[in-house]
């Protein structure tokens, strides 16, 4: 059900959401038979009963980050489910099928579900009830410390990464020693092979024709001569006969036109016989056997046949398998040089690597303090006032990709305790309290921040506690928040009701944005499970508490 304008005056609008969510359109994707949601900046809750389907919201902007999309998703009797995001005029969307397959768009064209999840993690982050996961990695909480010093973090990867690319290299040469000395080799070895064939593209074909040519010498001597004997060198032949037809016309040539033309085509016929017994003697002569050369026109095309064979099939796959020799042959040639040098560049490298990676240490050493009590001073405020945090340093036995140690928080909820890892020791609840902790402190990554239930397990002050901290974020950043607890729910900018109805027989879950009016009502509920009039001015006195204290803060 589409969310509905509503008359009365609307709360405080908030900061523009900026780059943030604007509007996000669910169709069939569990109970959601339609919803079209208009989003704002600041501070938005999301509210409703128990079983209400308040995290339905957060999955279909999980869909849209790539999250897992199967086709128990899809409302029953559907064939498939779609949501629609957008980020100012910018649609982002995600279409599931009941076969489990999905299409993935941007502003309309079709892109891979990759590169729509990697769009919307430019525009959104997700902190689900039990998805501090990224918290739990060491990794993660060093790249909470270095974000504070990037100069030294960059150029120590950098240092790293040449020293790195460097040993790798030299590594390869040393251990392919023998390997590539077996290997120049034989790639010498062919090279002269090759060299020595002086290969030219083409030539197979003319040789061939030469060939046959040369093995035919003899019948065509011996056929040419037979000619010449038949038109001018027998006993009997052509040429002389034809001379004394000329002659035996000579007499009628005179008196008779007719004898005097047939006269002159003898004469032309004869001429004709002439010159071509001539080139027939010229060809007798000339096509006497040649041994030598056949032999040589023989012995060149079963050198092409052999390495055709070889490095073929066909003679351009022969040429190009040449100039592939000579270039391996010219870079292992490099090798050979370069391992001789590489060596002391690798010992230079390697100190490099520890020249920054001490940098970096000193500044991790020097920012550890400071940004544990910061997070610490919020953590406290949010319902752990006993708590205990620290960084504490591991020397690596050689340097890492990241530095000469490695960095993990310590924490402690409870006086008395010692505290652990962070990964360890840490419930759900205290994660997600960490986790608002650092996204205050260090500001979140995207325009938009999304906590579903971060006030798992935490009542009385500290939800006051967590309630401000989730205001202070959302001067800064659009701030979505499903949660159970009314004192969060007061200090929002905008106040959203998850609820299910029936609706012929089946169940629909709607979103609405609430009225000032409506807002006391839902509140009262949250905190007594009803709207009588205690209730109502115990939600009042929140919701003015809430909104004095949004006005106190400073911008």
């Amino acid at each position: 059900m589409a969310s509905k304008r509503q008359t009365e005056s609307p709360p405080p609008p908030g900061p523009p959401a900026a780059s943030g969510l604007t509007r996000l359109e669910v169709r069939r994707l569990a109970t959601i038979e339609s919803l079209d949601l208009d989003l704002q900046g600041g501070f938005s809750a999301f509210t409703g009963e128990t079983g209400a389907g308040k995290s339905i919201i957060v999955d279909a902007l999980g869909l849209l980050m790539g999250q897992r999309g199967g086709g128990d998703l899809i409302r029953t009797g559907a064939d498939d489910l779609l949501v629609t995001g957008f980020v100012g005029e910018v649609a982002a969307s995600r279409r599931v099928t009941a076969q489990g397959r999905s299409t993935a768009r941007l502003d309309g064209e079709v892109v891979s579900l990759r590169e729509l999840g990697e769009w919307a993690t430019e525009h959104l982050t997700i902190h689900w009830q039990h998805s501090a996961q990224s918290l739990l990695s060491a990794a993660h909480q060093r790249t909470l410390l270095d974000g504070q010093l990037p100069t030294e973090a960059e150029q120590f990867d950098l240092a790293y990464r040449e020293w790195l690319s460097a040993q790798t290299r030299l590594e390869e040469l040393q251990r392919s020693e023998r390997e590539r000395a077996q290997r120049l080799d034989l790639l010498e070895f062919q090279a002269i092979e090759l060299r020595e064939a002086a290969l030219q593209p083409g030539e197979e074909e003319p040789l061939q024709a030469e060939l046959n040519r040369l093995a035919n010498l003899e019948n065509t001597s011996q056929g040419a001569a037979g000619a010449l004997e038949l038109l001018s060198d027998g006993e009997v032949s052509a040429a002389p006969l034809i001379a004394e037809a000329v002659r035996a016309l000579n007499g009628g040539a005179k008196y008779d036109e007719t004898a005097a033309q047939l006269q002159a085509e003898l004469r032309s016929a004869l001429e004709a016989v002439q010159a071509v017994a001539g080139e027939l003697r010229g060809l007798a002569e000339d096509s006497a056997p040649d041994p030598e050369e056949l032999e040589r026109v023989q012995a060149r095309l079963n050198l092409l046949a052999k390495l055709r064979g070889k490095y073929g099939p066909a003679l351009e796959d022969v040429l190009n398998f040449h100039a592939e020799v000579e270039t391996q042959l010219e870079r292992i040639q490099q090798d050979e040089h370069d391992a001789g040098t590489l060596a002391g560049e690798v010992g230079r490298l390697a100190q490099q690597v520890h020249n920054r990676g001490r940098l970096l240490s000193a500044e991790r050493q020097k920012q550890a303090g400071p940004l544990a009590g910061a997070l610490l001073r919020v953590i406290r405020e949010l319902g752990m006032p006993h708590a205990q945090l620290n960084f504490r340093f591991k020397t690596l036995e050689t340097p890492g990709p990241h530095g000469l140690e490695d960095a993990e928080l310590y924490f402690n909820a409870n006086p008395g305790e010692e505290a652990g890892p962070l990964a360890a020791v840490a419930s759900g609840g205290e994660l997600s309290r960490v986790m608002l902790a650092i996204s205050t402190v260090l500001g979140a990554a995207t325009p938009a921040v999304v906590f579903d239930e971060v006030d798992a397990g935490i009542g009385g002050a500290a939800a006051l506690a967590v309630a401000a901290q989730l205001s202070r974020l959302a001067r800064a950043r659009q701030v979505l928040v499903v949660t159970h607890l009314a004192q969060i729910a007061a200090r929002a900018d905008h106040h959203y009701k998850v609820e299910k109805l029936l609706s012929g027989g089946r169940t629909l879950t709607q979103v609405r944005r609430l009225s000032e009016p409506e807002r006391l009502s839902e509140l009262a509920r949250m905190l007594s499970g009803n709207t009588s009039e205690a209730a109502l001015s115990h939600a009042r006195e929140l919701r003015g508490q809430g909104q004095a204290q949004g006005l106190a803060e400073p911008l």
